[in-house]
């Protein structure tokens, strides 16, 4: 198939994918990132949930947003009775800006992310500058509580895994990482964190689109979405392409075998047309 004649071929489907009905091109989209939320209790094994993600995610450009950089600066009065205040209800985050931060990256801008000191209590300046990128992962404890974090995410996993496991886990973290005392971490956990898991955490479960049972232990579970995602991400990345394509779920490996084809420089010219043909029947362009 000779160069000229593909050529032709690839620029008329592109037209009839991205011209309006009244013969204006469509305007060429931001290449917006695919952004997964990874919500559960404490010490459920998030964290460990997302680097899992990452490691195999070789291939995109990833970022880790951790729903915890968030939490708000105390001033001294509220300090010097810091025992009593509640880090497990949605209002000691500052959504405004957590949201202010995905909605940036969205857009493609770089953004500043707090860094929370939590022997302090109190956010250091410089934070840490994050760049946009292919995948944004934000984990967090009540990363689904509020709509408006919810709406902005791709995909949603919640990470569940024993209350008591969880417990241990805490004391450990908190003891050796945060400087504080078991007596104080069982009290905190008493008073507010298992209240805070019930009242806003559970209840979130609800809009997750996984559950991983046993958390970072579960490796099929981590396997499965890894695949789901990469899956997702196909799908993602051709409606970058065409601002106008609506993909059908039940042709989606479709498409993208057929997008693969065509785009090939190989594929011979009877093929070029049949499978062009299959792929503008497949599409939906909503003009």
């Amino acid at each position: 198939m000779d160069s000229e004649t593909l050529a032709t071929l690839a620029n008329s489907i592109k037209h009839h994918l991205s011209v309006r009905s009244d013969g204006s091109s469509a305007p060429q989209p931001l290449k917006q990132p695919f952004i997964i939320g990874v919500a559960g209790g404490t010490a459920s094994g998030k964290t460990t949930v997302c680097n899992m993600i990452i490691s195999q995610l070789h291939d995109q450009r990833v970022v880790l947003l951790h729903q915890d950089s968030f939490y708000r600066s105390l001033s001294d009065e509220i300090l010097k009775n810091v025992h009593e205040y509640n880090f497990d209800h949605p209002n000691a985050i500052n959504t405004e800006l957590l949201l202010s931060c995905l909605e940036r990256l969205k857009l493609g801008h770089a953004v500043d992310i707090p860094y929370y000191d939590f022997k302090t209590h109190r956010s250091i300046e410089p934070g840490d500058k994050v760049n946009p990128s292919d995948v944004i992962i934000l984990e967090g404890l009540l990363i689904f509580h509020d709509h408006r974090v919810r709406d902005l995410m791709n995909m949603k996993i919640f990470v569940d895994a024993d209350a008591d496991l969880r417990l241990s886990r805490r004391i450990k973290r908190d003891t050796t990482e945060r400087g504080r005392s078991v007596e104080s971490v069982l009290d905190q956990y008493s008073r507010f964190v298992k209240p805070g898991f019930e009242d806003f955490i559970l209840p979130s479960k609800k809009y997750a689109d996984i559950i991983i049972p046993r958390g970072g232990d579960n490796d099929v579970a981590i396997d499965l979405i890894v695949q789901h995602i990469h899956t997702k991400l196909g799908q993602h990345d051709l409606c970058k392409i065409y601002s106008n394509v609506f993909l059908a779920q039940s042709a989606a490996f479709q498409l993208r075998g057929m997008h693969t084809l065509i785009r090939d420089v190989n594929t011979r010219k009877h093929d070029f047309v049949f499978y062009a043909d299959r792929l503008i029947r497949l599409v939906d362009a909503s003009w």
